[in-house]
This record gives structure tokens, sequence and C-alpha cells, in this order.
């Protein structure tokens, strides 16, 4: 078997996020096992532990201790998916690239040497095009809607039907790390960074075990994330929505003239008020809503808080509290 070589520069970092994925490490640890050892680059696994309660930590740690490529960090409670990342994008020490991977395995690692030979054309960021997933019709149309409604609102455009599979370079890596945001969306930083991007077409696989840990509140907030922090929007739609009242009030008041003096009929006043004060009401509290977003994301920013907190770490078999 392939070992780490003590001193040598490290080229590429793996990161793999996981949240309670015990009945997947095996298989996980079997398949990015049978990589490193084809692969010719020193390579190195960074799994970060997202606060998981079953016995992932345990299984993680007996193979971190003895494979010296294998290294883990654990957060001292569940801080989310896009935190777990950026953790790993904190911590990965690869010179040259960064490969990107969820735990469940629908993301294969065994197509990094396609993502590295992108990168070694000039590409700074790699990522993964989804031909078709193995998931249920209502996330499908969740994701597909999703991804065009953001392209259609924002001055960006997003690779569509792609996620966080990627590979990055190290620049981008170092870039990445600089932004403060806590409310992340890193495919859409990833976005948003430039230079050379390029995608590659996969065919997404159904988890090999256990249940997928994104619940559709999850995903409205991960999306959320994407409209609010790359889209003007949200915003521009207040003012479009007052205007339109406005207009259906100024609409409303020449018609009710028109029948007073013209007609000498005057519409029903209950109907016509209590019209009124829902259809005003209702754009009032939506407004409110997303004016509360902004700021909701402004308070959480300003109060300045670490990502994310650390437990342990264990880096070439060495085990430590904290930092």
């Amino acid at each position: 078997m392939k070992t780490a070589v003590p001193g040598t520069e490290i080229q590429i970092s793996i990161i793999v996020p996981l949240y309670n994925e015990e009945a997947v490490v095996p298989h996980l640890i079997e398949r990015i096992t049978a990589v490193l050892n084809e692969r010719s680059e020193n390579i190195e696994v960074v799994f970060v532990d997202d606060g998981s309660s079953d016995n992932t930590a345990a299984h993680l740690f007996s193979v971190c201790l003895s494979d010296a490529r294998f290294q883990y960090v654990s957060f001292s409670r569940n801080f989310g998916h896009q935190l777990a990342l950026t953790a790993g994008l904190n911590y990965a020490r690869g010179t040259e690239a960064v490969f990107i991977i969820d735990a469940d395995m629908q993301d294969p690692p065994e197509l990094l040497g396609e993502f590295y030979k992108k990168y070694t054309e000039g590409f700074d960021v790699v990522y993964g095009v989804r031909n078709s997933r193995k998931e249920s019709q209502v996330k499908k149309l969740f994701y597909f809607t999703f991804y065009r409604i953001l392209n259609s609102i924002s001055r960006l455009h997003f690779p569509v039907d792609s996620g966080d599979y990627c590979l990055i370079s190290r620049k981008v890596v170092d870039i990445i790390n600089q932004f403060p945001e806590e409310n992340r969306f890193l495919r859409g930083i990833r976005t948003w960074v430039g230079f050379r991007q390029v995608g590659i077409a996969y065919e997404r696989s159904a988890r090999i075990a256990g249940k997928s840990k994104y619940s559709y509140r999850r995903l409205v907030q991960l999306a959320m994330n994407g409209v609010y922090n790359f889209s003007e929007f949200p915003i521009r739609f207040i003012s479009l929505l007052g205007l339109l009242s406005v207009l259906l009030s100024i609409g409303y008041l020449i018609a009710t003239l028109i029948n007073r003096f013209i007609y000498h009929t005057v519409p029903a006043g209950f109907t016509a008020l209590l019209f009124t004060i829902i259809l005003f009401s209702g754009v009032q509290l939506l407004s409110l809503g997303i004016i509360g977003e902004y700021v909701l994301r402004i308070f959480v920013q300003v109060k300045s808080r670490p990502f994310f907190v650390i437990n342990k770490k264990i880096f070439d078999k060495q085990v430590t509290d904290g930092k």
C-alpha cells in the first residue's frame, strides 16, 4: 500500500464533510484509498466531522491514526454543510489544488484524475455537471428550477445542475478563505471569484447508505443564501411591488370616480374595502419579510462570531484539541 512521504509537499487536498455517516464511512475509505494508491501525486484527505452524534468519529479516528494521508477535523456541534466545507478549505494544505466531494459517494472520487487534468490545462475551477441524479422527483424539480431562477435574477451566470463537487486551484482557495460572510453559498462564491472555469459532466449515483442530511428546510435555506447573497432582485422587487400597488390604487380610484359622477353608482363599500386592506397588508408584510432577511444577515455578520468551533484535530497522526 502506498503511504505518505514525511516532509514531502502535499499537492492535492481532498475535502470530505460528514454528518452522521457511520454506515457510509467504510465504503468511503475503501474507494478513496483506491484513488490515493493509483495517483502519483502526494495527496491528503481532510475529513470534516460536522458534529456527528453516531460512530462516525470513531471510524474516522481509527483510519486517521493508522494512515498519515488521512486528516481529521471535528466541530463542537453541528454547524452545517457549508461551514464544514469552509473549515476544510481553511485546513487544506494542498499546494496545487483542492478536490471537494460529499461523503455519500454520489460524487465519485474516482473522477479526480479527470478534474486534475483540466487543472493542468490551465483551469482554476473545475466543477461537476450532473447529467442525471438518483433522487426524488420533488428534489430534481427543486434543483432544476432554482438554478434557472437564480440565473434569471442575478448578474452572475451560475453553472446549472452543478453543486459543491469541484476541484479548485490553490490560488482560488486562498481567495475564498478571505471571504468574511457567514451565510455562505460556496458554489456562488466559487462563481463570483472568476478565473478560468470549466464543467465536467458525470452521472450522479444514489447514496451508498443512510439518508440525506439535507432536509427540505435546509435546501430552502441554502437557496435563500444563494438568492440574497448574489442577487439584488429581492430588494428591487419591493419597489416594483410598491409601484404596482400604487397603480392599482389609482386605477381603482379612477373607476370609482367614473361610476360616481358618470353612471351615478357607487360600488359596495365593504367588499372593496376588505379587498384593499388584504392587498396592502399582504404587500407590507411581504416587503417587511424581504427587508428582514437582509437585516438578519447584517445582524449575524456584525456579531463577528467565528464560523465554527473546533473540537479535535488529527494531522499526520497527531491528535490535538481546539484550534
